[in-house]
């Protein structure tokens, strides 16, 4: 064989970074043996894998064709390496996770399954549908359970459980105890929203779609949290997992708007790259994440401790 395991893992993080210098920091190797590294395995065999595009350097035609076969043999290598070695756990495993689920239930999975397989290393990222997507896409993550749709030619995606968005407010809102509320009436309201490529934010602007008119959104922040204190302070109406809402709704610190003109239903997700080799990491924590939501229609109705 004319090439090594190392080239190929130099050439993965070469691929993923852009750069050979953030390639290096990552692998814990010198930029030099990077570089060489590299310009070895393009040598052997009279190739080109990346193209220099200013300061950057771009996977080529043939660079996307190896991209996703290196980095299914690195997984395999990986396997038989933790094998020999006689180690309980399935390796690493790279999660990605959008907002609401990242929050809410990945870090409990996360905790099950180290409990299962103590030797393992996971690493969770939590961020927005569209980058969770994009790492699925550039082999950055193994995994990804999104929240909002994806159409990427080059990525499975599998389904879930069901969500639901509720748009709430707090107690001494207007809206509060006025039963259910137009859509015409909404959009007049201040809204405190997610950030544009977000699953949540795509659901609702899709659910209104049909009405002509814009959100008047008086504030957009990432994290779930964030807008549910801004909501519970007064600065306006948002729209969130009910998921996310269950102990708030239970404290009574916010309370639910009936919004009967919009479907505001969607689908958690599995995503993986297609070309992804499925090592048993990835199998065990997808058991576990169906085994966590087995006899349940809705993410709102999931076992989970409350929050006090």
């Amino acid at each position: 064989m004319r090439f090594t395991l190392r080239q190929l893992e130099v050439f993965v993080a070469v691929a993923q970074h852009e750069s050979v210098s953030r390639a290096a920091r990552v692998l814990s190797l010198s930029q030099s043996a990077t570089s060489t590294a590299l310009a070895e395995l393009e040598r052997q065999f009279d190739c080109q894998l990346l193209d220099r595009i200013g300061k950057r350097l771009k996977l080529n035609a043939l660079g996307f064709q190896l991209l996703p076969k290196a980095v299914a043999l690195l997984d395999r290598a990986e396997e038989i390496e933790e094998l020999l070695r006689g180690q309980q756990g399935v390796g690493t495993l790279d999660v990605g996770a959008t907002l609401t689920i990242g929050n809410y239930l990945a870090t409990l999975l996360i905790g099950d399954f180290m409990q299962r397989f103590p030797g393992s290393r996971v690493r969770l990222a939590v961020r927005n549908t569209r980058a969770i997507i994009e790492g699925v896409r550039h082999h950055e993550l193994d995994l990804g359970l999104i929240e909002g749709h994806c159409e990427a030619e080059d990525v499975t995606t599998q389904p879930w459980v069901e969500d639901e968005l509720a748009v709430f407010c707090s107690p001494d809102h207007p809206l509060a105890g006025s039963g259910p509320v137009a859509l015409e009436r909404l959009l007049r309201e201040a809204w405190i929203m997610r950030e544009e490529g977000s699953g949540t934010r795509l659901t609702l602007e899709q659910a209104a779609r049909h009405r002509r008119g814009r959100f008047n959104v008086l504030l957009e922040l990432e994290h779930t949290e964030g807008i549910k204190r801004a909501v519970e302070s007064g600065l306006g109406i948002g729209c969130v997992s009910k998921l996310a809402l269950r102990d708030a709704f239970r404290r009574g610190s916010l309370v639910a708007i009936p919004t009967p003109e919009l479907d505001l239903s969607r689908q958690f997700a599995f995503i993986w790259h297609r070309h992804k080799y499925m090592a048993t990491g990835m199998r065990e924590f997808l058991k576990l994440c169906r085994q966590m939501t087995e006899g349940v229609t809705r993410s709102d109705q999931i076992d989970l401790p409350p929050v006090p």
